[in-house]
Parts: structure tokens; C-alpha cells; sequence
């Protein structure tokens, strides 16, 4: 499996005005045509301003498919250039419901693995001025996902990324995505997410704390009875 580079964005974090208050984001990226190295953190040339929730070796490449470009043109009513969701990579030939958890490419030089799907947060919102936009994306699943850095190395968008290891699990973003955010109380198949060990630690720690409250829960019910 070959995928295309659409495009390699970076930036550093800026203070912006919103409403009249001051906002420092990383979330403007701008698009590259140069080779870049890609470290164990992040692009030369990019950076986060809120490292307590982006960033970090699960975190080093942000990645949104390509293909869900056109439902948000429809959607906000405009026109979207490249990395206009904060992504370094916008890739085609990759969605959600098509890569999974664990799997490894290669990326120019480097050796990438995902790690967890994206969460948007509130400056995805401040960006665009759409309050229930992290919400929007959430619901409809076309939320992007994470790379670690297994390999550090110089990328560039003309050499496509190559699949390299697809993981025994098979457990997709989409199903991650589905697991904790809309079927929150199916206990089983958070497990099958959990038996993936490659899985970024911050979800395998909020999924660990659902499963241990539903095992209390249900635990004090069988007492009770």
C-alpha cells in the first residue's frame, strides 16, 4: 500500500486574538514543498502551545485524511487549504475506517507508527469561529489520527508513505474513535482496544479508568441485590 502526500504543514505556536481576549495556539500550520527532518517529537519547524494536552512521542505527527476535505468545504461553507485542521500531514489513500492502531509506514527516511486517534479541542472551534465544531468532528468520526516516530528522518511530499506493518489486531481508528466516544459501555470491545499494546498511553489510561469505574459499578449492583 502506497499513500499520498498531499501536503506537509508546520508551525509554531502564535498568540492570536479571539473575542477581544489573547489565545496562544500551534493550530495555524503553514504548507511545505521542502524536505523537513522528523525527529522523535515533531517536524523542524513545528511545535505546540498546549504540550499538557498535544505534543509529546505519542503525539509527534498530527495526520487528517484528505477525502474528508470536501463534507467540511460543504459544511463551513469555504474553501480549506492544506493543513487547515492543525495537521502536519494531510494524507489521501488513508482514512480512519482503513488504518489501524499499531500500524507502522515508512515516511521519506523515517519510520512512523500510529498511535491513537485526534481529539480536536476548543482552538480547532476558536480557528474556524464554529463553537460545536470539535463536537461536529467527533460525531461524524473524521477526526484524524497520531503517528509516534519509531525512526527519526528527512520527509518529503513527493515520495509517497509506504505500509510497512499492519498490525495483528486490526482494530482500526474508526473503532477506537466508536469505542470512546459513542459506545462507551461496551466493556468487551474496549478490552479488544486495550489488548493493543501499541495503543498511546493517554487513551489506554482513560479507558483503563472506565473500565475499572464499570467493574466497581457493577460490582456494588451484584452486592446490592
Amino acid at each position: 500500500m502506497s499513500v499520498n502526500i498531499v501536503s506537509i504543514s508546520v508551525g509554531k505556536p502564535a498568540t492570536i486574538l479571539y473575542h477581544g481576549r489573547e489565545l496562544s495556539t500551534g493550530i495555524y500550520k503553514k504548507s511545505t514543498s521542502q524536505p523537513l527532518y522528523l525527529s522523535r517529537l515533531n517536524f523542524d519547524g513545528d511545535g505546540q502551545a498546549d504540550l499538557a494536552h498535544h505534543g509529546g512521542p505519542d503525539k509527534a505527527v498530527c495526520v487528517y485524511p484528505f477525502e474528508h476535505y470536501p463534507y467540511w468545504e460543504k459544511e463551513l461553507n469555504r474553501t480549506l487549504g492544506p493543513g487547515a485542521f492543525g495537521e502536519n500531514l494531510t494524507l489521501q489513500g488513508l482514512p480512519e475506517k482503513d488504518v489501524c492502531i499499531g500500524d507502522i509506514f515508512e515516511l521519506g527516511e523515517a519510520i512512523v507508527q500510529v498511535s491513537q486517534p485526534r481529539q480536536p479541542c476548543h482552538k480547532l472551534a476558536k480557528k474556524f469561529d464554529v463553537p460545536d465544531l470539535p463536537v461536529r468532528v467527533q460525531n461524524t468520526g473524521f477526526t484524524g489520527y497520531y503517528f509516534r516516530v519509531l525512526k527519526e528522518g528527512w520527509v518529503t511530499k513527493e515520495k509517497p508513505m509506504l505500509l510497512l506493518e499492519r498490525h495483528p489486531k486490526k482494530v482500526s481508528v474508526q473503532f477506537a474513535n466508536r469505542m470512546m466516544h459513542h459506545d462507551k459501555n461496551n466493556m468487551e470491545e474496549v478490552k479488544r482496544l486495550l489488548e493493543v499494546q501499541e495503543l498511546s498511553e493517554n487513551w489506554r489510561q482513560t479507558l483503563l479508568k472506565r473500565l475499572e469505574v464499570k467493574e466497581v459499578d457493577t460490582k456494588r449492583r451484584i452486592e446490592g441485590e
